[in-house]
């Protein structure tokens, strides 16, 4: 659906963004993660068109997006961080104002509206003044502008900013029912938003992709075999003592666990070491035989810390 090919954006001597390369099929949802300062909003910029690239080519569904970009931003629907809305108008005035500036007809909007009203459950307010609806309400409006005309692209920036805990969980939901017809680009700060929605992140920095992978594989790469969780028969001392006897430098947690004589463990030693030989004859021959053993698990904060580093400033 979306392919970026050595795409490039310099802004006098700075380059924000460069000769990055990705693929989005149809039908996924994207989490594009980066810092302050990294070139995710100008990568955006650029996938809508609103930015020329300095090098390189976006290609939307086949189609370079400045070989005809009019064409190819009819392909795409965005929803901004801050939605643009006219706080005086009704909702349906401005949904049909934003479809004429997308220059679709009359008849269209008017086929389109009912549907995307509905999908995105604003049907009873379409008779309202935007500004007397609340937060949640006026994303959906915004989100039903991006609808408009039935773009093969979503791009979501920050969809869920400032939405309370149970409006967060309608709106993932809802993201999630939209990658049924559409391909979805989702930037969000708010990372478990995105480990529960995306099927892969890209993750931008200072520049540069410097991972793309499902939330999973990430954590399953970048834990490695240094850091484990085990769940260990024996007493607290005697697994204490064994893990104590090794000679690499680690950190060692236990608590017990629901089963009688059963110690929970993580143990953690530097990032090129794997572990898991020592920690079993270690644990063999204090006689405290492993139940299980698995590598720990990263989160996304973890992982995004990991490969970013966070700046201020600068042209993002």
């Amino acid at each position: 659906m979306i392919k970026a090919i050595d795409l490039t954006k310099r802004y006098g001597k700075h380059t924000a963004v460069n000769k990055i390369n990705f693929e989005i099929a149809k039908g996924e949802i994207i989490g594009f993660l980066g810092p302050n300062g990294a070139g995710k909003s100008t990568t955006m910029n650029m996938i809508t068109g609103y930015f020329a690239p300095t090098d390189g080519q976006i290609l939307v569904d086949g189609e370079n997006i400045l070989s005809d970009p009019e064409k190819t931003r009819g392909k795409i629907g965005y929803l901004p961080e801050h939605p643009p809305l006219y706080l005086d108008m009704k909702v349906d005035e401005y949904l049909k104002f934003a479809g004429r500036l997308k220059k679709m007809s009359s008849e269209a909007i008017a086929g389109d509206l009912n549907r995307i009203c509905e999908l995105v459950k604003i049907t009873d307010v379409r008779g309202r003044l935007i500004k007397n609806l609340s937060k949640g309400y006026r994303q959906r409006v915004g989100l039903a502008q991006a609808l408009l005309g039935n773009p093969q692209l979503l791009i979501l920036d920050e969809p869920t900013v400032g939405l309370d805990p149970k409006q967060i969980i309608e709106i993932r939901n809802l993201i999630k029912d939209l990658s049924e017809d559409h391909t979805i680009i989702l930037s969000s700060h708010i990372l478990p938003e995105i480990s529960a929605v995306c099927d892969r992140v890209l993750i931008i920095n200072k520049g540069s992709i410097v991972a793309s992978d499902t939330p999973e594989n990430l954590a399953q790469n970048l834990a490695g075999m240094h850091k484990l969780h085990l769940q260990i028969k024996g007493s607290e001392e005697s697994i204490r003592a064994a893990l104590e006897s090794l000679d690499f430098q680690n950190n060692i947690s236990m608590t017990g666990s629901s089963e009688d004589g059963v110690m929970s463990v993580v143990v953690e030693a530097g990032k090129e070491t794997d572990i898991r030989e020592d920690v079993f004859y270690a644990l063999a021959q204090h006689k405290c035989p492993i139940l299980q053993m698995r590598p720990l698990d990263m989160s996304l904060e973890e992982i995004f810390l990991n490969l970013t580093t966070v700046e201020t400033g600068g042209n993002e």
